[in-house]
């Protein structure tokens, strides 16, 4: 079976975008966009290696980021050109004579899914080249002398996308071929292989709208929000060791009951140190700064260390903002949002000495405002960027900052606000608590974790 290379195109430099930077730099989510779209590809089952092909420019640049990340698959860092196709026939190149399949992938499309990826590398298993495309939802027209000329059938029209993925031999003969063409002009691998290798058909696979690109300014606010809502599934570990957290110190905010307690009882059987806070034990509040510092300083003094920090700490008032008193107002901002801030900057020495980990808390009502919720919703859509931002200020210290997002769950602050309600709707906290232990486990930072009920 040939080997599975993905080759990262990451040479360009992004002028329609408007930054000062690549395109490839640009940050979202707590990563540059070039590190989501490698670490894609780098945790698929299916693909063998990773060859990145940069800027010669930026080749520095790509060393300290490869060497920050400890990608596992990285095995080629390889010099682009002036145009896109240099930087497909520098991979080819690079793996003349070997039994590989190339996978192109655009380094500014950073919400690639495992979906394509594996649709892509099973697709290569019988056919010899492969495209991914989406349905177009647009009439699109084609002009004469800026008038319709034709008017296509948008059913057989598709948009592409990448990756793109070959058999060498297959792409090697079509750039060959191309090259000898003084009118060669391409724009992306495909169209080099249907026009000089018309005789390979190429499959299409079938893509997603998330799926997008950087180009233009509009498209980095539409790609912090597709981040923000992006459905990130716990990292699998179906058999997480019993000693996974052995000898590691961990303070959990809102321990007493809840998701935070079980949180707290699932660390200890994994062999962590635990020491857990609330208003009710040892009363700490969040909402003061000074009750967190004495508490985290309380931990240290006895500990000499802390590896995680957890912040589960939360109010909800049900009420229409025009009913809520002024002083529930402020106290709910105070304990939801003002207490994770004051949490996060007080941790901070604490993590940075151990490259540890922190994690949040916020709520499925955080992407959109709801009646009843305004407080509640507002604090929790709040705690998401603010992990979003601090993954991004931290990323550099090694501390990796998450929050974990539970469908419903039946916790003591649920049925005080909603009574009995029918248990199969509702979460555990037990699972929302192994979700966030593997969380705390995982390489993550700047993430949205969705549990749902399966």
């Amino acid at each position: 079976m040939k080997k599975n290379v993905a080759v990262i195109l990451a040479g360009g430099v992004g002028t329609r975008l408007g930054l000062t930077k690549p395109k490839q730099f640009y940050k979202v989510a707590g990563k540059m966009v070039v590190e989501h779209s490698i670490d894609a590809f780098d945790a698929n089952p299916h693909i063998d290696e990773i060859a990145i092909v940069a800027n010669p420019m930026l080749i520095d640049e790509f060393e300290e980021i490869i060497l920050r990340n400890h990608w596992q698959k990285v095995r080629k860092l390889l010099k682009g050109g002036q145009e896109r196709y240099h930087s497909s026939l520098s991979a080819v190149t690079a793996y003349e004579g070997q039994e590989v399949n190339l996978i192109f992938h655009d380094a500014v499309r950073p919400l690639v899914s495992q979906r394509i990826i594996n649709s892509v590398c099973e697709a290569l298993q019988e056919h010899k080249a492969v495209d991914v495309a989406i349905p177009t939802a647009d009439t699109i027209i084609s002009l004469d002398n800026n008038t319709i000329a034709d008017i296509p059938d948008r059913r057989l029209l598709r948009r592409g996308q990448t990756p793109q993925a070959f058999h060498i031999d297959v792409v090697a003969k079509a750039y060959q071929r191309a090259l000898s063409d003084p009118a060669f002009h391409a724009t992306d691998d495909c169209g080099v292989v249907k026009k000089y290798l018309p005789e390979v058909p190429i499959h299409v696979v079938e893509g997603e709208e998330s799926n997008i690109k950087l180009t233009y300014k509009e498209d980095t606010y539409l790609l912090d929000k597709l981040f923000q809502l992006r459905n990130t599934t716990p990292p699998t570990m179906p058999t997480m060791p019993a000693d996974a957290f052995l000898g590691k110190v961990a303070v959990v905010f809102g321990g007493s009951y809840g998701i935070g307690k079980e949180i707290a009882e699932q660390l200890r059987q994994q062999g962590a140190r635990v020491h857990c806070f609330s208003r009710t034990e040892r009363q700490v509040d969040v909402a003061c700064r000074e009750s967190v510092v004495r508490a985290l300083q309380h931990v240290a003094d006895h500990e000499g260390e802390i590896h995680y920090v957890v912040n589960t700490a939360g109010v909800l008032n049900k009420l229409p903002l025009a009913d809520m008193p002024y002083e529930m107002i402020t106290a709910d901002i105070r304990v939801n949002y003002l207490g994770a801030v004051n949490v996060l900057i007080e941790a901070y020495p604490y993590l940075k000495a151990t490259r540890g980990s922190a994690l949040l808390f916020t709520s499925s009502s955080y992407t959109r405002g709801r009646a009843l919720y305004s407080i509640y919703s507002s604090t929790k859509a709040a705690i998401v960027n603010l992990v979003q931002a601090v993954a991004q200020e931290w990323d550099g210290e090694g501390i990796r900052i998450n929050c974990i997002n539970p469908a419903r769950t039946d916790t003591p602050m649920r049925r005080r606000n909603f009574g009995v309600e029918p248990p199969q709707t509702l979460l555990t906290p037990e699972k929302v608590a192994q979700a966030a232990l593997q969380t705390m486990l995982s390489d993550y930072t700047g993430q949205v974790i969705d549990v749902v009920r399966q």
